[in-house]
């Protein structure tokens, strides 16, 4: 498939799509299940922050995972990055996933301790960083620089992407997209409302970026923040104030099978 050259048939298949994934239907094998598991804004952060940080490979694998872990937090994840004890660090050593190891997790349970403990969690930092610059980017960066300033193992530092660095940042995105998109739909959570859910980005990855070029919505062959910039513009001709709904649209043609015609 080249694109569609006819835009309203474009228009009419992206908000079929949207119209068909974007459900509570779609939850369950989602990582998107893991924040769903709890009704908390502060769990919901942690909960999303990890199930985005290892949604990579086989999505069963992810939510099961993602599952997984939050039972080695005692299925209270702020409390767990809040309080947990040495000895409660130490017992996250048991799970991996992937390249993301026990290490890993107790590094990124700290770092989010630490952003806890100096701007009241990651959702305050991210609204107020928002509301300072106002681009989505650089919230990124600065996120980025205040996560790893705690005390960590640098090969921790492959598991958090680096926009400044060209990256899709394909989980941050996701991350946000999950915490700040509001609709009546039910799978995004819409917890971060000072956050326009027209500054969002869209998760790009390699299926995502595949099936924008077979739908006419990036030229650009590298799956990088350049391509994610040109495909998030391309989004906005459709709905200018919300245009990373449309990720259900792509993974829907994903799943349909377009890219074999």
């Amino acid at each position: 498939m080249a694109g569609l050259s006819d835009r309203g048939a474009l228009r009419e298949l992206l908000e079929w799509l949207h119209d068909r994934y974007n459900r509570p239907e779609f939850i369950p094998d989602d990582p998107v299940a893991v924040p769903h598991r709890y009704t908390g804004r502060a769990d919901r952060e942690i909960a999303g922050f990890f199930a985005a940080t290892i949604a990579w490979g086989s999505r069963p694998t992810i939510v099961r995972n993602g599952h997984r872990l939050m039972r080695y937090m005692d299925d209270a994840p702020a409390d767990f990055v809040r309080n947990a004890s040495e000895r409660e660090l130490a017992g996250l050593g048991a799970f991996v996933h992937r390249t993301f190891n026990g290490g890993d997790a107790r590094d990124f349970v700290l770092a989010l301790r630490r952003i806890e403990t100096l701007y009241g969690g990651i959702g305050s930092f991210f609204e107020s960083r928002y509301a300072a610059v106002g681009d989505l980017p650089a919230v990124f960066a600065d996120f980025r620089r205040e996560f790893f300033a705690a005390d960590h193992a640098p090969r921790c530092e492959k598991h958090l992407s680096s926009v400044e660095r060209g990256a899709a940042c394909k989980r941050l995105c996701m991350y946000l997209r999950w915490m700040v998109r509001c609709d009546d739909r039910g799978v995004d959570f819409g917890e971060w409302r000072t956050i326009p859910a027209s500054a969002l980005r869209l998760p790009l990855d390699v299926h995502a970026g595949d099936m924008a070029r077979a739908l006419g919505l990036l030229s650009r062959r590298q799956n990088d923040w350049r391509a994610v910039e040109e495909v998030t513009a391309a989004l906005r001709t459709f709905d200018a104030d919300d245009p990373v709904r449309y990720d259900f649209s792509l993974f829907g043609a994903g799943i349909g099978g377009y890219l074999k015609d």
